[in-house]
């Protein structure tokens, strides 16, 4: 016998987005489920390199970023926990001229968007981190850019959800979803779940879900590739990223200097995943080449999960286009840390308000109208 309850919104997926939004919706009066497949925050919002920054986004995205970050300021008041973040600020380097060309075209643009980044030239950016190595001629910096530790951001926003009453169901796979004119209704082996509004957080899965109600997606799952040392003393005070993307670098106050680049490797079917011992060793040799005082540093742990990937590389967030009520937020493509906090309340405001502030119009699931084939079946939702 399946436990049935009713409810006002329930959510499918557990990452940051998905509580955060749970948090605003509590505030709002109504009564919220969550079922997630394994543990609030152990998916994409919790495997991810803990970037939070503005820089080098989709344009399109920045005004949802911008949104974001001074959120990020009151997170620790908002949840009663130190999730650690620090606006480091963040630094994307360039290793040839060609990359300082494509660095000042994104500035400009940026700045068209309301973000202010500032050129360094290789005299600059040295006379600030004289450790960096030899391939480094330039970079932009983006000052109010910070990270955080996201293994701890997303159990906090669940908690706290938790303490406002939201019923959250971890461990709790959804295997069915339909709609009639009653509302929604949400199967899973234990549970039967009736509610007025449905969201479809659910990451990798989340095109799964949006296939059920006539909207296929073009999604892929991805798969970090992730380290981090041994505790050393502390010395790289900024958050690096490079032109390209295929290193990416930072440093806790404990010491450990955490890095990735390239892709672990996944079983879509099960919905494992795991990094590759390939694409470790030649992130080392990539963050060696721009941190040469990391030599002789110990890795202590690798580790990847699953996020779903967009063609465009811009998530899905809206109201469906074929089923009232539905809203998705889904398809990050490795970016949604930053933006998770905000994703959650354009979610809450779109439930209860039927819009929002934010544009979010260039993420619209329409995009993808006259897409035909196959969607994921990885059924759970990395930030560089």
């Amino acid at each position: 016998m399946r436990e049935r309850l009713r409810t006002d919104v329930a959510i499918v997926g557990g990452g940051i987005a998905a509580c955060a939004a749970a948090v605003e919706l509590r505030k709002a009066g109504l009564g919220v489920i969550i079922l997630e497949k394994g543990r609030c925050g152990s998916g994409a919002s919790g495997v991810n390199f803990g970037g939070v920054r503005q820089q080098g986004r989709d344009l399109r995205e920045l005004p949802l970023s911008a949104r974001a970050r001074p959120l990020w300021d009151g997170l620790n008041a908002l949840l009663g926990e130190d999730v650690e973040f620090e606006a480091t600020g963040h630094l994307k380097l360039a290793r040839s001229e060609q990359d300082m060309a494509e660095l000042e075209a994104y500035r400009v643009a940026a700045l068209g968007c309301g973000l202010d980044l500032t050129m360094l030239g290789a005299n600059a950016v040295r006379a600030e981190l004289p450790w960096l190595g030899d391939k480094v001629v330039g970079a932009s910096l983006s000052p109010t850019d910070g990270q955080a530790n996201p293994r701890v951001v997303g159990p906090a926003f669940a908690r706290l959800a938790a303490k406002l009453g939201v019923d959250i169901r971890e461990f709790t796979p959804v295997l069915s979803a339909s709609r009639s004119d009653t509302g929604f209704s949400i199967e899973s082996e234990t549970l039967s779940v009736s509610s007025r509004f449905l969201i479809n957080t659910a990451g990798a899965g989340g095109g799964l879900l949006a296939s059920i109600f006539g909207e296929p997606v073009p999604i892929t799952p991805q798969s970090p590739n992730m380290l981090v040392t041994e505790p050393l003393p502390y010395f790289i005070s900024r958050s690096i990223g490079v032109c390209g993307g295929d290193v990416y670098i930072r440093q806790v106050r404990r010491g450990n200097a955490i890095f990735g680049g390239g892709s672990g490797w996944h079983d879509p079917e099960l919905g494992f995943s795991r990094p590759s011992n390939e694409q470790s060793l030649g992130g080392m040799r990539r963050t060696l080449q721009l941190v040469p005082q990391l030599t002789n540093a110990q890795v202590i742990r690798t580790w990847s999960g699953t996020d779903g990937r967009m063609p465009d590389n811009i998530p899905v967030i809206g109201p469906s286009s074929t089923t009232p009520n539905l809203f998705h937020a889904f398809g990050f493509s490795g970016h949604g840390f930053q933006l998770s906090p905000a994703i959650g309340l354009i979610l809450a405001e779109l439930v209860t308000r039927g819009e929002t502030p934010s544009p979010i119009d260039p993420f619209s699931i329409k995009r993808f109208a006259n897409w035909q084939g196959s969607t994921t079946g990885i059924s759970d939702h990395t930030d560089h």
